[in-house]
Parts: structure tokens; sequence; C-alpha cells
């Protein structure tokens, strides 16, 4: 028995090999991801960020700031991140293929990777800046400092406010506002940078503070790096242990063993699992499909469901096969 199934309607059809295969898509591939949700948001925080970014930068040169000018590296970061980002969402709603089923759905986490990939080679880039100043300190504009940085926080906050609610969806609008709250510590210590610079004249007091906050967003780059590895390395979802997850499959009535399981994250808010499931009566395969279907539904939020039912024979028989 061939049974496959889809929403609701299970279609049977006679086949000798004892197996029975059962999908669950939740109605299919997603029309819109959970970045997709956020595009608008983004869109004003990318027309935000550029409008600034280029008063900052003339804002850095003029007044001889490393502090603004690191800002200012660093929103040159976000725009280009929230272009790729929207870039991703676009490539991530075109249909899917015969030769990527999946469409273009990933592309968001190669933005993610990306955009944390850029970000560490610009703190690279500040410390180094840094460094070079401490040697050689230069002259420093206090006041024009501290007002284009007023700007900035009003800015980055106003962005921050625009991607808070995306922010815990998509990993690719994580990646945004993790940038965009970096700017806006930097537009903080721009400030306080620019006061102390006015009100004791120690000129090295920027370059620390352009070094500080390099250093500060460096750990929130790196996680959102080894976010973006794990899913494109097929890791298991967060809060999912296979281990656990085949125990309770395992547990199920009619249900003698579990192989083959697999879970993955194809793009933020979509993730899959598949597995095959050996039984002891292939006849009893719709209700053990269901049981499986609803227990990743609700107690693991996975509707990407692969299952395949076997009986003993048929397992044998794959395990003879050459990996």
């Amino acid at each position: 028995m061939d049974i496959t199934t889809d929403g609701n309607r299970i279609m049977g059809q006679g086949h000798s090999h004892g197996a029975a295969r059962g999908h669950s898509h939740g109605g299919g591939i997603p029309s819109s991801s959970a970045a997709a949700r956020n595009k608008g948001r983004l869109a004003w925080a990318l027309g935000l960020t550029l409008t600034y970014m280029l008063a900052e930068v003339v804002g850095g040169l003029l007044t001889g700031s490393l502090a603004l000018l690191a800002d200012a590296a660093h929103m040159v970061t976000d725009a280009g991140g929230l272009a790729l980002a929207l870039l991703a969402i676009h490539y991530a709603a075109k249909a899917p293929t015969p030769g990527k089923s999946f469409g273009y759905m990933r592309f968001e986490i190669l933005a993610a990777l990306a955009n944390a990939v850029v970000l560490l080679g610009v703190t690279a880039y500040i410390l180094y800046e840094a460094y070079r100043r401490f040697v050689e300190p230069n002259e420093i504009l206090g006041w024009p400092m501290m007002l284009v940085a007023l700007v900035g926080l009003g800015v980055n906050l106003a962005s921050m406010k625009l991607l808070s609610g995306g922010s815990s969806e998509s990993l690719n609008v994580k990646g945004a506002y993790f940038e965009v709250f970096s700017d806006m510590l930097g537009s903080v210590g721009v400030i306080v940078a620019a006061l102390l610079v006015m009100a004791t004249g120690w000129r090295w007091i920027d370059p620390l503070v352009g070094a500080g906050i390099g250093l500060f967003i460096v750990p929130r780059t790196w996680r959102l790096l080894n976010e973006a590895l794990h899913i494109l390395l097929e890791g298991t979802p967060p809060g999912v242990d296979l281990a656990d997850l085949k125990a309770e499959i395992e547990a199920m009535p009619g249900v003698r063993r579990v192989y083959d399981l697999h879970a993955w994250t194809l793009t933020s808010g979509f993730d899959a699992m598949s597995g095959h499931v050996v039984v002891d009566d292939t006849a009893d395969a719709p209700g053990v499909i269901r049981a499986v279907r609803s227990l990743m539904k609700e107690r693991h939020g996975i509707e990407h469901v692969t299952v395949q039912i076997e009986d003993e024979s048929l397992a044998a028989e794959a395990a003879k096969l050459p990996v």
C-alpha cells in the first residue's frame, strides 16, 4: 500500500512491497517567508539608513573623528545588509522550478551569512585604524561630531523600532537588526566621546571608543554567523532532539522502530522532517502517518513532514542498498 497525505486528503494505491509514504506539507511550500512579512519595514529602514549614512560620512571626514567614521562604516554595512535582505526576499518569493524544488528560499540565509562576514571584516579594519590613531592622534571637532551622532541616534532608534518585531522571526531580519543595534550603540559611544574630548581635550578617547564599538558587536555577529552556518550545514532545528523524537515515534502503537530520521531548517520559519518508520502491519499506515504528523506539528511546530512506512522485509532490503 502506498499512502500519500497532503492536508487532510489520503490516497491509497495497491503495491506489494509493503511500504507507505506520507507527506504533510501544511499546504505546500509557504508563499511568504518570515522575512517577506517584514519587507515594508526593511525598506523603510533602508531609506533612513541611506539618508543618514551620507551625512555621517561627510561629518566624520570634516570632524576627523574615528568613532564617527567607525559608526559610518557600520552604517554602510547596514545599508548593504538591508539591501541584501530585500534582495533575498525577492528571490525567496520566486516560484519553485523542477531544477530548484524549494525555490530560492535559502537565499535569505546566504544573505545573513554575508552580513556577518562583512561586519566582522569592517570591525577588523576599525581596530587597525584605532591602533594607528593611538600612535598618531589627530585633531577632532567635538561639537559637530556630537551633533551628527545625535541625529544618528534618532535614525537608529527609528530603524530598530521598525525591525524589532521581525528580528524574532527571520534570521535575515535578525542580522539587519543587529547591525542597526550596533550602530545605535555606536552613536551613543560617539556622543560620549565627543563630550569627553570637548571637556578634557583627550584625543585618544575617540579611537578608544571606536575600538570599543567594533569589539562590542563581535559576539552577536559571531552568533549570527554560527546560526547561518548551522542552517546551511543542515543542522537540527533548535528545540528538536532527534534521539527524543525517535523515542516518541517508536512509543506509538504498532511502531517497531524508526531509522534514517532527519530534521532540518530550510530558511527562517520553515523546518522540515523526514524518516522511515517500521510498523507491524502496513495496513495501519494512515493512522501512523497521522500520529507522526500531529506530533511534529503540535510539539515541534514542523508541518513539512515526509514519513515512509515500511514492514521489516522492506527495511531489511533498504539496509542492503549501497550508501
